[in-house]
């Protein structure tokens, strides 16, 4: 995770921000525009009680205003990426353990009473859904208990994200998240980094990479266009990416993810309309030693 900053800011590029149905699905002014926001400290803990007065919202350069910040209570739809390849061997026995408690606790109902989605996928030999979507965690630990290492697979984590992010598209996921769980092993996706990063970005999708071992220092272009796409693709939708050395580390860490996520803002902001999308929003706090991470809401979703 990178260091936290007295102003934390999340840029976005090209991004087209829809207009949004306001907390009790009524259609808006067409004028706001809501962002999904986490808010942690330098420990990584989420940051309670903060209003409008403790954001601001520019959009390329202009400060627009903050009408609305309230807890996120959205059901999320997640869609969790596992490295099922030979060279995942010894790691998925830890990655079994840490999988079941994130995902109860995010299908736990939250203060609305809503529930999330969870979905495990596999990355070896070609992306296999190993669960549904569900929100029932008896469920979604019968994909958890599929987690095996494949013997002579290679992984192809690249098309899994594009494979889930076209899924989640056809699903009109309102608030869709991406976990990837993934060695240093052999990547044999053939894909440039925008063929990934832009149907995230289009779906409005907040990514999150766990590399597991070493880093990988292969100068082959399979490998150049992963490690893109984890810096990249998680600083543009509002995620982050770790380097965990051990897999002992995915447990805590994961249920770090769980508590930002279960406790991230929605930010509701005022812009005027204009036919020209802009090229950049940043979203800061004003409190020092806070870094905030900021994703768009699917703009089909909202504009209905």
């Amino acid at each position: 995770m990178t260091r936290p900053s007295v102003f934390a800011v999340f840029l976005v590029a090209g991004l087209w921000i829809g207009s949004t149905a306001d907390a009790v699905g009524q259609r808006s002014s067409g004028r706001e525009r809501s962002l999904y926001v986490s808010v942690v400290d330098q420990a990584g803990a989420p940051v309670p009680d903060l209003g409008p007065s403790d954001f601001v919202v520019k959009e390329d350069n202009v400060t627009r205003e903050v009408l609305r910040v309230v807890p996120a209570t959205d059901p999320m739809q997640i869609a969790v990426l596992v490295d099922t390849s030979q060279a995942a061997r010894d790691q998925i026995s830890f990655i079994r353990q840490a999988l079941p408690p994130f995902a109860a606790a995010m299908t736990a109902p939250n203060e609305s009473n809503k529930r999330s989605e969870v979905a495990i996928i596999g990355i070896g030999e070609r992306p296999t859904i190993l669960s549904e979507y569900s929100s029932d965690p008896a469920r979604v630990k019968k994909g958890i208990d599929r987690i095996w290492s494949l013997q002579g697979s290679g992984m192809y984590l690249l098309d899994g994200i594009v494979e889930v992010s076209q899924g989640l598209k056809k699903r009109e996921a309102m608030r869709p998240v991406i976990i990837g769980i993934a060695t240093a092993g052999v990547e044999y996706s053939n894909r440039h980094r925008t063929q990934v990063i832009d149907p995230m970005k289009g779906i409005g999708a907040a990514f999150y990479m766990l590399a597991l071992g070493q880093p990988d220092t292969s100068l082959s272009i399979e490998s150049r266009e992963r490690a893109a796409v984890y810096d990249e693709g998680t600083r543009v939708t509002g995620g982050y990416q770790e380097q965990l050395l051990t897999g002992m580390a995915i447990g805590p860490k994961l249920l770090q993810l769980a508590d930002q996520l279960k406790h991230q803002y929605k930010v509701t902001y005022s812009r005027p309309e204009t036919l020209i999308p802009p090229q950049k929003i940043e979203v800061t706090v004003s409190k020092p030693g806070l870094t905030a991470r900021a994703r768009t809401r699917n703009p089909e979703v909202g504009a209905r």
